[in-house]
């Protein structure tokens, strides 16, 4: 361990750019945050704006910075960690977008998974790269952008275009072009990338008619593969970790033991559990991906998601109007004894693991009139531990182990009624570390490793502790009683949206 080295974070998420200064005890010392706007161009779409994105997160970087009062010579590195499958196009020329991003909430590529489906491609898509066909991921998205952004067609007919993730985007602007490139981890979430040969995949490349010179070169998770600008913040410091949040969590809550699973409860929920270095084919629905690679080594992940967790609480909050602060749900939750009878599906763009579906919408069910708000409130919070259970449920049974203990954070994980709630519904030990910020922790552990701040995942693991641990403490007849409702509810939702429907 270096002594009086930190390393910055940049955690690019669905909803803001953050900025961590972590020591080199893995402690936070400087924060920068900015929220930034989200675009629904029409009903299923959801999109970013790139030069926002790449802005909020300049000033994120230098507000940390300036936050930890640390001399620049000091900062080690730089790891980035960002919200997956949102794509980005960009001119190669001008390194101007050509298009909004498409973000990986977004459901307009439903129509090209269900012709790639017709067509046969699923167990191909299934076997080479863990992934089942959805419009969550990447490649279909690259397509759209193609098939329906003239510009894009034109420049990748010039051999000019440029797709990428977050982080990709990120690291070509910060070292102004230098280096255009994406890690294991991202390029396991485009359908394009073959995750047993750790390539670009011809036959997937050509299934959506993709160049693999408009793809950037895959690099592994630890790693330094360029140099900050000195323009950003007044010293040009290496960038040595890459890795999607979902995979810096599992990381930075040093989950390195095959069998160790984490929650990260953001905007979406994603339980991911660590399965060695092999691959494990999931019979319920779960993805197969690639957890990181360190040097030649690469670990693999069951990974279960959730598309609307946290962002469940802020519909209640934006929309509906019911609360002024997250906080806020958790106290009308506890004005209750129960939830009344309701239950909430937060299936505002389909449902991901272990259903799948596309086409389902979100509803309350159970409503009387002596429905309050609280009841509505106590419901959502429900629904995310809920939807989790099916995804832990489907972890286990695909592993063939019982998971003993889950490690959570995100967001939401500070709700302790969500968290208790949680280990009830589970019959398992829930635990909450001191350091909730584990998605920028591991993209900073990651870059460490690279630069000598810390020589190995041993003494990585020594800096995890548990700041509060919940035990279950309801029976067996509360979690089968609240999981069938719960399930029923699910089945009431599904298919919700005709196919025809479904915007091309």
């Amino acid at each position: 361990m270096k002594m009086g080295q930190y390393i910055l974070a940049l955690d690019q998420g669905t909803t803001s750019s953050r900025a961590i200064v972590f020591d080199s005890f893995g402690a936070i010392v400087g924060k920068g945050q900015e929220e930034f706007p989200q675009i629904y161009p029409q009903p299923g779409y959801v999109e970013h704006d790139p030069v926002t994105i790449l802005a909020s997160q300049l000033r994120a970087m230098r507000e940390a910075v300036q936050d930890a009062k640390v001399d620049l010579e000091d900062i080690a590195a730089i790891g980035i960690t960002n919200q997956r499958e949102t794509t980005l196009a960009w001119d190669s020329k001008t390194g101007l977008p050509v298009c909004n991003a498409i973000v990986w909430q977004c459901r307009r590529t439903a129509s090209i998974c269900e012709e790639l489906r017709q067509k046969g491609y699923e167990p191909m898509i299934r076997e080479k790269t863990g992934l089942i066909l959805d419009a969550y991921f990447a490649g279909t998205k690259m397509k759209w952008i193609l098939d329906h952004i003239p510009a894009a067609r034109d420049l990748a007919e010039k051999g000019r275009l440029r797709f990428g993730t977050v982080d990709t985007w990120l690291i070509y602007s910060l070292t102004e072009g230098k280096r255009y490139v994406t890690d294991v981890t991202n390029a396991s979430r485009t359908l394009l990338f073959n995750i047993h040969t750790l390539s670009w995949d011809d036959e997937l490349l050509s299934m959506l008619q993709i160049s693999r010179s408009a793809l950037p070169e895959v690099v592994p998770s630890s790693g330094i593969v360029g140099t900050c600008s000195e323009s950003v913040l007044g010293r040009a410091i290496p960038i040595a970790g890459i890795a999607g949040d979902q995979h810096a969590a599992l990381f930075g809550q040093c989950c390195f033991e095959k069998g160790m699973t984490k929650n990260t409860y953001g905007t979406g929920c994603f339980v991911l559990m660590n399965t060695g270095e092999t691959p494990i084919t999931s019979r319920h629905g779960l993805l197969s991906t690639i957890a990181w690679q360190i040097g030649d080594k690469t670990t693999y992940a069951l990974e279960g998601s959730a598309f609307n967790a946290g962002s469940a609480i802020n519909w209640l909050r934006d929309e509906l109007h019911m609360i002024d602060k997250p906080s806020q749900a958790d106290l009308m939750a506890e004005s209750v004894e129960d939830n009344g009878g309701v239950y909430f599906v937060p299936a505002f763009t389909g449902l991901g693991a272990p259903y799948w579906d596309m086409y389902a919408r979100g509803a309350f069910f159970g409503m009387t009139r002596g429905t309050t708000n609280a009841h509505l409130a106590r419901a959502v919070l429900e629904s995310i531990d809920l939807e989790s259970c099916d995804l832990f449920h489907a972890m286990e049974e695909d592993a063939g182990v019982k998971i003993p203990q889950l490690r959570v954070d995100g967001g939401a994980s500070k709700s302790r009624f969500l968290m208790q709630t949680q280990a009830d519904l589970l019959n398992r030990t829930v635990c909450l570390p001191v350091c909730l910020e584990t998605t920028a922790l591991g993209a900073a552990m990651m870059a460490g490793l690279a630069v000598g701040v810390w020589d190995s995942l041993e003494e990585l693991a020594g800096l995890w502790r548990s700041k509060k641990t919940y035990e279950p403490v309801q029976g067996d007849g509360y979690r089968t009683y609240m999981l069938k409702k719960w399930h029923k509810a699910v089945e009431r939702c599904r298919a919700w949206e005709e196919e025809d429907k479904a915007e091309s």
